[in-house]
């Protein structure tokens, strides 16, 4: 009898687990037509491949890279069911619509290399042309459009009819739309079919079987086989300047951007947000594109102390629900804190500490050769200065200052009894206070004791 493991999770290779996915999107009927679509692809791709070497053309072979692009993109519309089934997991909390921009990212930036791949080869066939059979260079042109164009129109691919739309217009586009333009001002009834722009799929499909035929009936007429490589080239270029500003949307939506078309009513529902009752700030909000047509977004909102924190986070997300599908939203309340005023020990015969400021003494251990009250180099051998009264020391504790604003009469001082006529005759008024400190005061006319007045003379 073997181990029983009741915790042991099963382990699939890589193969497994696309095979169970695959498994699960044929479960659907939606997808039977896809892969019925993508099994005559196949098929095609080999027939065209076969008469590219037989005819030795180079302008089918740039041709049957846009068939090669047709099974990608019916690839990138079975994910997009793929993910349609699919529910948020703990790893992917978003979701899974990124994969299907991925797989538009992917396509487009192949058919690209393909592009490249054909304009390195026809820069080298500008040294040395060969020769072109055209016994099947029609016949591949005509079944490569019909099942390109039948693929387009027969199957609805969600990610790239929304990367079409949204994504910029193509130069090749720009040119027809302009063609467009006179050709719908002499016969109005095309205008809903040429306006305001074509399908760049249909339209690269268009414009590469008329240069291909166009090289047919050169190489007919004059055996003109170098118009074989300029039509390739042709078609790279436009294969390129249509895919590139699909590759350059779904990137920047990889890249986690804000869409620069929703960037104006993101700020004005953000305004909306700071006036709402209870609302003071709102600050790190953070706006980006999770999947084709889906935005998400989070925004820290501080409220006040008093304010509902419920009634605040509806609020907030009834007004950005409406442009952010998926928002998280985070709510704290002020956090301000009343200052609190630091305390020292104080002599009982002083006033209150909100009378006074106090001031820390920084430490004197550095500067043993100063003295502490006059701040002065001091000789070991020379005598104490003048005004050196009860003298601390080395170690002196915090100085408290009289408030320019408290009146000099009436300050509660415990005054001592020695004799002050030396120090009032200099403008100087020094209460003693106990027998450990000493204090210095700019009141000149302060009286030394309540029976003497200003000029220490005895009252009558």
């Amino acid at each position: 009898k073997g181990t029983i493991h009741l915790f042991r999770k099963s382990q699939r290779s890589l193969v497994g687990k696309l095979t169970h996915e695959f498994r699960l999107v044929a479960a659907d009927r939606r997808s039977w037509k896809i892969l019925l679509f993508g099994a005559t692809n196949l098929i095609c791709i080999g027939f065209l491949l076969m008469w590219c070497s037989s005819t030795n053309s180079i302008a089918l072979t740039a041709y049957t890279y846009l068939t090669i692009f047709d099974l990608f993109s019916l690839i990138t519309c079975l994910i997009s069911y793929w993910v349609m089934m699919k529910k948020p997991s703990p790893i992917y909390s978003f979701g899974f619509e990124r994969f299907e921009v991925l797989a538009v990212f992917a396509s487009t930036v192949l058919a690209q290399l393909g592009a490249l791949f054909i304009l390195k080869e026809s820069a080298e066939r500008f040294l040395e042309q060969p020769e072109i059979h055209t016994g099947r260079l029609l016949v591949g042109t005509f079944v490569a459009l019909f099942f390109n164009l039948f693929t387009m129109l027969s199957i609805k691919n969600k990610p790239f009819a929304y990367v079409s739309e949204a994504a910029s217009t193509s130069w090749l586009q720009e040119h027809v739309a302009d063609l467009s333009r006179s050709i719908c001002g002499i016969i109005p009834g095309l205008s809903s079919i040429f306006l305001p722009r074509m399908n760049p799929f249909v339209l690269i499909d268009i414009a590469g079987a008329l240069a291909l035929c166009i090289t047919y009936m050169l190489i007919e007429i004059n055996n003109y086989f170098a118009v074989d490589t300029a039509s390739a080239i042709a078609i790279a270029l436009m294969t390129f300047g249509t895919m590139y500003p699909m590759s350059v949307y779904s990137g920047k939506v990889l890249l986690q951007t804000t869409p620069p078309h929703v960037i104006g009513q993101l700020d004005k529902l953000l305004r909306e947000v700071s006036t709402l009752d209870g609302v003071l700030e709102v600050r790190n909000e953070h706006f980006w594109t999770l999947g084709f047509g889906t935005l998400a977004g989070s925004v820290h909102v501080r409220i006040r102390r008093d304010a509902n924190e419920q009634m605040v986070l509806a609020h907030v997300t009834n007004r950005l629900y409406t442009l952010v599908s998926t928002l998280t939203v985070q709510i704290f309340k002020d956090d301000w804190i009343r200052p609190t005023l630091s305390s020292v020990p104080i002599a009982n015969n002083i006033l209150n500490l909100s009378d006074h400021h106090v001031i820390p003494m920084p430490s004197l251990k550095a500067a043993d050769n100063l003295n502490p009250v006059t701040s002065t180099p001091a000789k070991p051998s020379s005598p104490p200065p003048e005004f050196s009264f009860n003298t601390p020391g080395k170690n002196v504790s915090p100085v408290i200052l009289l408030n320019t604003q408290t009146k000099p009469y009436g300050l509660g001082f415990n005054h001592g009894s020695a004799p002050y006529s030396s120090v009032l005759s200099q403008g100087l008024g020094i209460p003693g206070i106990g027998a450990a400190q000493g204090f210095r005061t700019g009141f000149a006319n302060v009286p030394g004791r309540y029976g003497t007045n200003a000029r220490g003379q005895p009252r009558p």
